[in-house]
């Protein structure tokens, strides 16, 4: 991959530390020389320096190996094509796929992580921090502020929401709806929490028959004969009919037993079973459910309420400390508090996140494991072992001390046994 002018890649940037690891490694091998030089023109001068000739020569050879196998794992020694060296930058698709593997088998099945994610207390941790936001760490606040506020900004609002709208769609279609609404509609009637729309349905209907009085009217007389035309007889019908619907409607809304309001009773108990048990009143309710998704002007509807929550998210998010102290902290902290007084809301709260976490492994760990892999490849040589060898160099280079200072005590040792012999 050729180096772009102007641009530094991460695997090109060597830190301080390990430069300077180098310099020290390397600077006692210069040291070991040096001193090994000097030993071999001082030794007939006293015994000693047979004691230090041998540490320096040993450490010379240590230092040298070490350096060999540190070297070689990154590149080739000296530039010379030996076998079996610069084994990282070889093997790069290799190591890729492994840690891929690795990645796979120990972190992104459904079982490691629905084990580890037993151990997490999702719901408390978040209870903890809504519950008394304003007193976490203000730098970590404005930051994950900033961060959201900028992406909101940078990500294309039309295809934002349409990509959130897609995702709704998509998971609405495989949405079996009637049973859902059938059992709602169950669970409402035997709580009694229909009767408001009941009633509400009641006085909608009185007051759409007031607004709509001359039509109604007009239709009664033209549908009477003619000899009640003739005679002005229509005008009475229409005026009695009038009457007597106002008055029904009337009593419907004042009395809580009337036959009409046990008839709607039955009528919607019917609709609950049979939205429940009924294939053709399930299939004319998934037909309703994909027209109104695919309805333009429900998605023009949904592009305006998408605008305006990302508004309001962009608001939140450059000023977090005004939300916070303002309705939307104050719903928030409530939700803390319940979260952690809670028990129930909170093992829901954690079996849902759990299910939603193993759920995405499940569906995306392959594609993640993917992911790792054909990054690794697409990496030239260089890069990946700069970043190694930035990531590991700093040990790397203490073996080639350790091996300086180990071989010169071998030898020492050896030189010690040698002469005592």
């Amino acid at each position: 991959m050729p180096r772009i002018a102007g641009v530094v890649r991460a695997g090109d940037v060597v830190p301080p530390q390990l430069r300077r690891m180098r310099r020290i490694a390397t600077a006692m091998l210069v040291a070991m020389a040096a001193l090994f030089l000097a030993s071999r023109r001082l030794e007939g001068t006293h015994p000693a320096w047979g004691f230090v000739q041998s540490f320096a020569e040993a450490a010379m050879v240590g230092g040298l190996a070490d350096w060999f196998a540190v070297t070689a794992l990154f590149r080739h020694p000296l530039g010379l094509p030996i076998p079996h060296t610069a084994i990282v930058p070889r093997n790069k698709d290799r190591i890729g796929d492994t840690l891929a593997v690795f990645l796979r088998d120990n972190f992104l099945t459904a079982h490691v992580v629905a084990r580890r994610m037993h151990r997490f207390d999702v719901a408390g941790a978040a209870g903890r921090w809504l519950a008394n936001p304003l007193n976490r760490d203000g730098r970590l606040r404005r930051g994950a502020s900033r961060l959201a506020a900028n992406l909101l900004e940078a990500l294309d609002p039309d295809q934002l929401g349409t990509m959130v709208r897609g995702a709704m769609a998509g998971r609405l279609r495989t949405l079996n709806a009637a049973p859902a609404l059938g059992r709602t509609l169950e669970t409402a009637i035997a709580d009694n929490r229909h009767l408001p729309l009941i009633d509400a349905i009641v006085r909608w209907t009185a007051k759409t028959l007031d607004a709509n009085e001359a039509l109604v009217r007009s239709m009664i007389q033209k549908r009477a004969g003619a000899v009640l035309r003739w005679t002005g007889l229509d005008e009475t019908l229409a005026t009695s009919v009038l009457n007597g619907l106002h008055k029904m409607l009337g009593e419907v809304a004042d009395d809580p037993d009337h036959p009409l309001r046990a008839k709607a009773n039955e009528g919607l108990a019917l609709f609950a079973h049979d939205l429940q048990h009924s294939p053709e009143l399930q299939a004319k309710v998934d037909r309703f459910k994909n027209e109104l998704i695919d309805n333009p002007a429900l998605g023009a509807w949904w592009m305006g309420v998408w605008e305006r929550i990302r508004g309001g998210l962009l608001t939140i998010a450059r000023d977090p400390d005004r939300a916070m102290a303002g309705p939307i902290g104050d719903a928030l902290r409530q939700l803390g508090t319940t979260l952690q007084d809670n028990p129930a809301l909170a093992a829901k709260v954690n079996r849902f996140v759990r299910r939603a976490v193993v759920g995405a492994v499940a569906d995306y760990g392959d594609a993640i494991v993917r992911l790792v892999s054909d990054t690794v490849r697409g990496w030239d040589a260089q890069t990946i072992t700069g970043r190694l060898e930035n990531a590991v160099g700093r040990d790397l280079q203490y073996i080639r001390i350790n091996g300086t200072l180990v071989g010169g005590f071998v030898g020492l040792v050896i030189h010690s046994v040698d002469r005592w012999l």
